[in-house]
């Protein structure tokens, strides 16, 4: 095989060490090293030199060592077999890595045993070239990213696992929250697993946990993510579980005549029309089962006289502001509060009603449920507030501009421009109807 005149660099890109192919070399061969690079000779298993970025001739006066491995006197010429090994110790940020099958851990909150998978990216450097090939590289041709994920792969999930785990005990949050974290055990698994890295040589730069997902297909997971779906719902909507199983129960009986619901609605009938005994009979069969439904619900509250805030049946003092609650406004004492648009009771803190949906507006005197447009309150006269026509937040009644957003509350009339009062119906000055 012919000698080699030049070595150099003919490895693909992305690899962190490369062997060059032909081992058959002269001590006039020329080693070229680019920049970023670091090329170590090898012989007979061992390491005899480094050469560092530049032009090099593989003689024994710039290996002296040689001289006694091939038996040449000082400055001699003569072929010879080595291995030459090119590392590149350009860094790397891109190093992707995942885990290879879901972790099983336990939610604190939940007390459901949940899978979940993390994947991200990190950066490393080749500090110590000599110790990597000795190390890590042995006998392979090349060494990739793909080959320095694998290696480390065990380390990696290891310790991800450990950390994810410690967090979610410790915290005590959900799995769903962990991704919040992401940043802060990225930086602890760095700080675990660096040294596992410096031992062969590598220095880690970064360390980034991209991402901490679940199987889409995992019960476990989707029974939690539908149940805080519930949850957010039911806050929204400003009612509990047990209120809603109610209604769930309701609506169950509307829907089935021939339930138990249904069986009392004949009892109840029947009784009116029968003698005690039967009425009795009835209402055994019927399990004693009695649906309530939203009008049966026996709302008590008080609205405060200053803020509105609505307040239980026995308070004595408002929870918001601390007003006395003995009477109501004008000394009228506070009564029961009812949806202004169907008339149902609304239940204490509600902001929507549970009947129609309508949203709750109450008056700053009584607690009053007032329409959106209302000039005075239907129950105590007070002037109420009004409602910004840009941004939608509540104005003082006698307020000119949204303190918000600083629109004007003057309402003109769209045919002379002559100012109109909120409510009003006719133009005073041309009697352009107001729309």
């Amino acid at each position: 095989m012919a000698i080699i005149e030049v070595v150099e660099y003919e490895g693909p890109p992305g690899v962190f060490a490369w062997r060059y192919p032909n081992q058959e070399l002269g001590t006039w061969t020329q080693l070229i090293v680019h920049e970023t690079q670091e090329a170590i000779l090898f012989k007979g298993g061992r390491a005899l030199d480094s050469f560092v970025a530049g032009r090099h001739t593989l003689s024994t006066a710039n290996i002296p060592i040689l001289s006694n491995l091939i038996n040449l006197p000082f400055g001699g010429k003569s072929p010879f077999t080595a291995e030459v090994w090119f590392v590149n110790k350009l860094r790397s940020l891109d190093v992707k890595w995942g885990t290879a099958s879901p972790i099983q851990l336990q939610d604190p909150k939940f007390n459901i045993i949940v899978s979940l998978r993390a994947f991200g990216q990190f950066g490393v450097e080749i500090e110590d070239a000599r110790k990597f090939l000795l190390k890590l590289v042995g006998t392979l041709p090349s060494f990739d990213q793909d080959t320095l994920v694998k290696y480390y792969r065990g380390v990696l999930t290891s310790n991800i696992n450990e950390m994810i785990s410690s967090y979610i005990i410790h915290k005590k949050i959900s799995v769903v929250e962990i991704n919040a974290y992401a940043a802060e055990i990225s930086k602890h698994v760095r700080d675990t697993i660096a040294p596992s890295f410096e031992e062969m040589g590598i220095s880690l730069v970064n360390f980034f946990i991209d991402s901490i997902n679940f199987p889409e297909n995992d019960p476990s997971t989707q029974r939690i993510k539908e149940a805080l779906a519930k949850k957010a719902e039911m806050d929204i909507i400003g009612f509990t579980y047990q209120q809603e199983r109610s209604y769930d129960t309701l609506e169950s009986a509307a829907k089935n005549p021939g339930s138990t619901a249904g069986i009392v609605g004949s009892g109840l009938g029947m009784g009116l029309g029968m003698a005690g005994s039967m009425y009795d009979a009835v209402q055994q069969m019927a399990g004693n089962v009695k649906v309530q439904t939203t009008s049966d619900m026996d709302v008590k509250q008080k609205a405060c006289v200053t803020c509105g805030q609505l307040n239980a049946a026995d308070s004595k003092f408002c929870s918001a502001c601390g007003q006395s609650l003995t009477l109501g406004a004008a000394g009228i004492p506070a009564k029961k509060i009812v949806c202004s648009d169907c008339g149902q009771p609304l239940p204490p803190n509600a902001k929507f009603c549970l009947n129609c949906g309508d949203p709750y507006n109450a008056c700053p005197a009584c607690g009053y449920d007032f329409k959106i447009g209302s000039v005075n309150c239907n129950s105590c006269g007070t002037l109420l507030p009004k409602l910004c026509r840009e941004c939608g937040e509540w104005m003082d009644p006698k307020a000119r501009f949204c303190p918000g957003c600083g629109t004007s509350s003057i309402l003109k009339c769209s045919n002379c421009q002559a100012e109109v009062q909120h409510g009003q119906k006719f133009c005073m000055e041309c009697g352009h109807a107001q729309t």
